[in-house]
């Protein structure tokens, strides 16, 4: 294995991240007490003995000492291998080179200074009222304005924590600046800065103030929970344009995308398959915020830097061979298969039954890779970003008849277009319908207004159908009649199996087999497949296509399913 000295990886923020979020800024007992205020107790009404330790940087230079042999109970038990203290404090609190008592306590003289950075120390602030913190809010379940934030603006401080506080196996800290130079960008950040920050300020790569921005907007976070927002599905064309521009830099040795560990799968598996670059792009989340009891994120962090630095993502000619990888708990999850199974460490799982790990970092911090998928991917996909055409069209009934409608999907400079990123829905049923008790139709008309209002965006759409397992088919018939007449209104519809099947899902000649993909992965496919050939053949009739038109759908469909078959 092969590794560079150092490697210079961009770091992408992307939404509603635990990864970059921290618990709670509470007000410390230290402040509440010298405040007059009371104390936080436990469940005994007895004072918390000790105060949550909050990484801050000191304002000044400030001299303290620190007891000898207090970094762990059996360093005294091997004294004589140890070098004399700096001095000795007595028990007038006064410092002297030479012990004067035998009360006089051991001590090493140490300087802090603010360009050593971040220290653990108690958190002293308090509301503006003169109150403590609590939350994130200063009223609870309070409005926009009296919300403090937990998430980061971009990813600068997360990794800096990392770097300070964070221990390797050996003892040492710097775990990501010995291995890597780390640029920060603010792609679909979690945080934001809602009074704006000059451009001196800026953290992240940029140029210019950055304007005040608004939550739901410019930034997406699930806390405070009732305020939680998340980026909507146009969204995604500027996750993909910003990460590819990153990646075409040429700066760089690979990307590491942070977001929700719900949603992580989902960006991670869309870059798979939009983002036209032979470099490697890890993704990140957590299930425990920065600072928490054991959390994740950190570690994922730096294994990410170790993966991209080790190079055993590259094939023969250099380019990466493994696609997207999600890299969380020591494991390298192939992007195509990985899920959140729980929020725990050890909740993602390989989805489809078939693989899906590629590999992992060892307790030793080894790195090993034993599969690399057979799936198409990044610069090898059919899909990507520099594959897909300047315009298709969509199936429409905006002007009343139904017709095709010409959709752009990329502008001048090659981006992809917020408007062309496809509307797919997905189904799920279960068994047991009115229609299988004899009691007369099955009740579908949701699906039929749902098909009608796709029909009326003038936007590409299709759907997904969760079913049996691993047929795909849905129980109903009443619904997969309708489903046949929307594809031969120009809407695609891919089966799956529900849940996470193992078993490939039928081909079907009207119909596109998702293989053994969740509905949320087959969603992101068809939604690619879409903007590269767009919507299928119209017939007159769609409960009643002829012969001829059912042939041009069949035809279409083979297109779709090529892709689904590879990707």
């Amino acid at each position: 294995m092969l590794q560079k000295s150092r490697v210079r990886i961009a770091h992408l923020a992307g939404p509603t991240a635990t990864i970059q979020n921290t618990p709670p800024l509470v007000t410390s007992n230290k402040a509440r007490m010298r405040a007059g205020l009371p104390v936080v107790t436990g469940p005994d009404g007895q004072p918390h003995q000790f105060d949550a330790l909050r990484a801050q940087r000191l304002a000044a230079p400030a001299k303290v000492y620190v007891e000898q042999f207090s970094a762990h109970p059996l360093e005294v038990d091997a004294a004589e291998l140890y070098g004399p203290p700096d001095g000795y404090i007595g028990p007038d609190g006064q410092f002297s080179p030479e012990r004067r008592s035998p009360e006089d306590k051991p001590v090493y003289e140490i300087e802090l200074a603010p360009e050593d950075g971040l220290y653990p120390l108690p958190y002293m602030a308090l509301q503006a009222d003169g109150t403590p913190w609590e939350e994130e809010m200063a009223v609870p379940f309070g409005e926009e304005a009296k919300a403090r934030q937990s998430f980061f603006p971009d990813g600068s401080r997360s990794f800096e924590e990392i770097d300070r506080l964070g221990i390797g196996t050996e003892g040492k800290a710097s775990l990501l600046s010995q291995q890597a130079d780390i640029d920060f960008y603010r792609v679909l950040p979690p945080g934001g800065w809602k009074k704006g920050v000059p451009a001196n300020l800026r953290t992240d790569v940029g140029e210019g103030d950055i304007p005040p921005e608004t939550r739901g907007i410019d930034f997406n976070a699930y806390k405070p929970y009732h305020l939680s927002s998340a980026p909507s599905r146009p969204a995604l064309a500027k996750a993909t344009n910003d990460t590819q521009a990153i990646a075409d830099s040429g700066e760089y040795d690979g990307l590491i995308w942070t977001q929700g560990s719900p949603q992580v799968e989902e960006t991670a598996y869309w870059f798979n398959l939009l983002i036209d670059t032979e470099l490697p792009i890890c993704g990140n989340a957590a299930q425990r915020p920065q600072g928490q009891i054991s959390a994740d994120g950190p570690k994922n962090i730096v294994d990410s830097v170790a993966f991209v630095r080790s190079g055993i993502w590259r094939d023969a000619e250099g380019r990466n061979r493994c696609g997207v990888v999600v890299v969380q708990e020591q494991q390298f999850f192939a992007a195509r298969e990985v899920a959140k199974a729980d929020a725990r460490p050890g909740g993602y799982v390989a989805t489809g039954g078939h693989g899906g790990i590629l590999g992992q970092i060892t307790h030793k911090d080894d790195l090993w890779l034993t599969y690399v998928p057979a799936y198409r991917h990044t610069w090898c996909s059919d899909v990507n970003i520099t594959k897909l055409p300047a315009s298709t069209h969509a199936a429409t009934t905006r002007d009343g008849a139904l017709r095709h409608v010409e959709v752009a999907i990329k502008d001048e400079a090659g981006r992809l277009l917020p408007s062309a990123i496809p509307s797919v829905s997905m189904i799920k049923e279960g068994s047991y319908s009115d229609e299988e008790y004899g009691f007369g139709p099955d009740d579908a008309a949701d699906l039929a207004a749902l098909i009608s209002h796709k029909l009326s965006l003038g936007r590409l759409a299709g759907f997904v159908t969760e079913g049996l397992v691993p047929y795909g088919r849905l129980p109903s018939s009443a619904r997969e009649t309708l489903l046949e007449q929307a594809v031969f209104a120009g809407l695609p519809v891919v089966r799956v199996g529900r849940g996470h099947a193992e078993g490939f899902a039928d081909p079907a000649p009207l119909a596109i087999s998702g293989s053994n993909l969740t509905a949320t992965k087959a969603r992101l496919l068809l939604m690619a497949c879409l903007m590269k050939f767009g919507a299928l053949p119209i017939a007159a009739d769609p409960a009643d296509p002829t012969p001829e038109e059912r042939k041009a759908t069949i035809a279409a469909i083979e297109a779709f399913q090529d892709v689904f078959n590879t990707h």
